[in-house]
C-alpha cells in the first residue's frame, strides 16, 4: 500500500521513539519491557509541538517509574535533527516533538505528480461496496429528503471510491406492492373520470391526489382514447401503471442527472418477485425454524432476536410483505451478487427497521454485519427566516426539482454535506445563492477563482508556474504557508478516515478551513513581489492549493470556477 506522507513521518516517527526506548533499557536507565504500542498524537496548542506521544504514561505500571523518569530516559536517547527540531518532555510526561519546516516541502512534488488523483488511497483494496440511496417511490416526485439523501448517498460513494472501494451506485425501484396497487386505483379513478365524469367514478380514499395523477390519465387518453375505458379493471390498471410508471422513473432519472447523479444500477423490486426470489427467502425463513401461522398469515419469530414484536411475512391473501421483499433484495445484494459491503441510505422514520432486517438477515444465514445503514435526518427549508413548506409554483410540497430552480446544483450538493446525516439541518435559500463570504460554498469557489486569478495574472507577465525540482521552496517560511502546507498533506488521511465511517462532511469542513488557509495566506504573503525565487515559490504553492481544492470540489461533484 503507498503510504502518505503523514504515514511515512508517523512511522518514522514511531521507530525513532521506539529505538530510543530500547536504548535506555539497553543502557539500564530503565527495565526491560515487551508488549508495548507507541500512538501518535496532534497536540491541539501549537506550543506543544507537532506530535506527542503518552508512550511514558502507558509504561508506567510496567516500569513502576513515574511516567516523567520514563519520558526523560527516552528523550535523553533520540538524536535531535532531521525532521526532528526540538524534543521535550512536558506536563505529566509527554513526550512533544517540534518538527523542522523540511518535512512539509515534498507535499508540492506529490501534488505536481499526482495531480486529480491526489488524495486517492488503496486502502480500500477494491472491496466491493454497493450504496444505495433515494429510492423514491416512482408514484411521484422526489421530495427535500430524497435531495438531502442524494448529495449524501452519492459524495459517500465517490469518497470511498477515492479511498480504494469498487463502488456501486444503486437506486432500488419500488414497482411492487400497496403503493403500486394504490398507485393504480388511482390512475384507474382519474382515467375514468375523464370519460365519465367525476360525479360516475369514485376516487379512492387512499389514493393519490397529486395533480401528476391527473396529467397521466389525459396524456394515456390522448394515446389510446377510451379503448380501455370498458375493458377488464385489471387489464385497465395494468395499462395506467405500465405508461404513467416508465414516465415517472424517467423523470426521477432526469431530475437525479440533473443533480450529477449517474446510477450504476436501477433495480426493480418486481424483478425480486417475477424471478421467484422473494418465495426462495421466504422457504428460507421457513427452514430456519423461526416462523409460525396465525390468522392465516406466515409470520417471522423476531422475537426469537430480541425485538418486541413479529413480523409479517406474507399475508394471509398469499401476498408477501415489503419486508420479506426487502429481506430477499437485501440477500440478493449481499449473497448473490456478492457486495462486501452494502450501504443504505433510510429515513428517520425507518429507523427502528435497521434492527429488524439485520435479525432477519441472521435467520436466514446472511452476514449482517455486510450491511450497514446510514440513518438521514429530516431537513428544514427556510427564506426570509421563515420555514418553507410549499413551493411557490405548484402551492405543494417542496420537490428536488423546485429546489434546484430556487438555488443551484453546488450550493445543494455542498450543504446537504456540511453535517453529519443523523443531524437536523436547516437549508437556508438566502444563504445559498448569497454572494458573500458567509456563503460556505461561494467563500470555497471564491478561494478558487482567486488562485485561478493569480496565475493567469502572473502568467501575463511572463511569471509561469515551474515545477517543484526547479523550486527553492524552503523559501516558503511563514506561518501561513506552512499550514497551508500542513493542510495538503492531512487530505489522504482525511479520505481515508472520513471513508470508515462513511462520513462526506469531513470533505466540507476540509474545502472550507483549506479556502480560509488560502484567505489568510493571500491577505499576508504577498504572491507578487521582487523576490523573483520567493515569488516563483509561492505561485507554486498557490497552484498546488488550486489543484487539491480541485480535487475536493470534483470528489464532491461541485463546480470548481476559474473566474467569478
Amino acid at each position: 500500500m503507498k503510504k502518505t506522507i503523514i504515514e511515512s513521518l508517523k512511522e518514522e516517527l514511531i521507530t525513532i521513539i521506539d529505538d530510543a526506548l530500547k536504548a535506555a533499557i539497553a543502557s539500564g536507565e530503565l527495565d526491560n519491557v515487551d508488549e508495548y504500542e507507541i500512538n501518535l498524537e496532534e497536540p491541539r496548542e501549537k506550543a506543544n509541538g507537532d506530535y506527542s506521544t503518552n508512550i511514558a504514561m502507558m509504561l508506567t505500571r510496567k516500569l513502576r517509574k513515574a511516567p516523567r523518569m520514563i519520558a526523560d530516559a527516552i528523550v535523553k536517547n533520540i538524536k535531535v535533527g532531521g525532521k526532528i527540531s526540538k524534543c521535550e518532555v512536558a506536563g505529566a510526561g509527554f513526550i512533544n516533538f517540534y518538527l523542522d519546516d523540511s518535512w512539509l516541502y515534498p507535499v508540492v512534488e506529490a501534488v505536481e505528480k499526482e495531480g486529480a488523483d491526489y488524495g486517492k488511497s488503496d486502502m480500500g483494496k477494491g472491496q466491493k461496496y454497493m450504496v444505495e440511496f433515494v429510492s423514491a417511490n416512482p408514484t411521484g416526485p422526489m421530495h427535500m429528503g430524497n435531495a438531502r439523501g442524494g448529495a449524501l448517498g452519492d459524495c459517500l460513494a465517490e469518497l470511498l471510491s477515492w479511498a480504494g472501494y469498487d463502488v456501486t451506485r444503486e437506486f432500488y425501484i419500488n414497482d411492487a406492492g400497496n403503493q403500486i396497487e394504490k398507485f393504480a386505483n388511482s390512475l384507474n379513478a382519474r382515467y375514468l373520470q375523464l370519460h365519465l365524469g367525476e360525479d360516475k367514478v369514485e376516487f379512492p380514499e387512499d389514493g393519490y391526489q397529486g395533480g401528476d395523477i391527473i396529467e397521466h390519465a389525459k396524456e394515456f387518453t390522448k394515446i389510446n382514447g377510451d379503448k380501455y375505458v370498458n375493458a377488464p379493471e385489471q387489464e385497465r390498471k395494468d395499462a395506467l401503471v405500465a405508461y404513467a410508471l416508465e414516465i415517472n422513473i424517467a423523470a426521477l432519472k432526469t431530475d437525479l442527472e440533473k443533480y450529477r447523479i449517474n446510477y450504476d444500477v436501477w433495480f426493480r423490486e418486481s424483478e425480486l418477485h417475477n424471478s421467484g426470489a422473494v418465495k426462495e427467502v421466504i422457504e428460507l425463513f421457513k427452514k430456519s425454524g423461526h416462523t409460525y401461522e396465525l390468522d392465516g398469515a406466515l409470520w417471522f419469530k423476531a422475537t426469537d432476536f430480541g425485538e418486541e414484536k413479529d413480523d409479517v411475512l406474507v399475508r394471509a391473501n398469499g401476498i408477501p410483505t415489503y419486508f420479506a421483499a426487502d429481506v430477499a433484495y437485501h440477500r440478493n445484494k449481499i449473497e448473490q451478487r456478492g457486495f462486501d459491503k452494502s450501504i443504505d441510505i433510510w429515513g428517520a422514520d425507518h429507523y427502528g427497521h435497521v434492527a429488524r432486517m439485520k435479525k432477519a438477515l441472521s435467520a436466514i444465514g446472511i452476514d449482517s454485519d455486510k450491511l450497514d445503514v446510514i440513518i438521514m435526518q429530516l431537513v428544514r427549508l427556510t427564506q426570509d427566516g421563515e420555514i418553507v413548506r410549499m413551493s411557490k409554483r405548484t402551492g405543494k410540497a417542496v420537490t428536488l426539482s423546485d429546489l434546484l430552480e430556487d438555488t443551484s446544483v453546488d450550493a445543494a450538493r455542498f450543504f446537504f454535506n456540511m453535517r453529519q446525516a443523523d443531524s437536523h439541518m436547516v437549508f437556508d435559500l438566502d444563504l445559498a445563492v448569497a454572494q458573500t463570504s458567509e456563503n460556505p460554498v461561494y467563500y470555497v469557489q471564491y478561494a478558487h477563482a482567486r488562485m485561478c486569478s493569480i496565475i493567469s495574472l502572473l502568467a501575463e507577465e511572463g511569471v509561469c508556474v515551474k515545477s517543484a525540482s526547479e523550486l527553492d521552496l524552503s523559501l516558503l517560511k511563514e506561518e501561513q504557508e506552512k499550514e497551508l502546507l500542513k493542510k495538503l498533506c492531512d487530505l489522504p488521511e482525511e479520505i481515508k478516515s472520513a471513508a470508515l465511517v462513511y462520513e462526506p462532511s469531513r470533505l466540507t469542513r476540509y474545502c472550507i478551513d483549506l479556502a480560509s488557509l488560502f484567505h489568510a495566506f493571500y491577505n499576508s504573503c504577498h504572491v507578487r513581489q521582487e523576490n523573483r525565487a520567493l515569488m516563483e515559490a509561492r505561485l507554486k504553492l498557490v497552484d498546488t492549493v488550486r489543484i487539491v481544492l480541485k480535487n475536493v470540489l470534483s470528489m464532491l461533484s461541485i463546480d470548481a470556477p476559474e473566474r467569478m
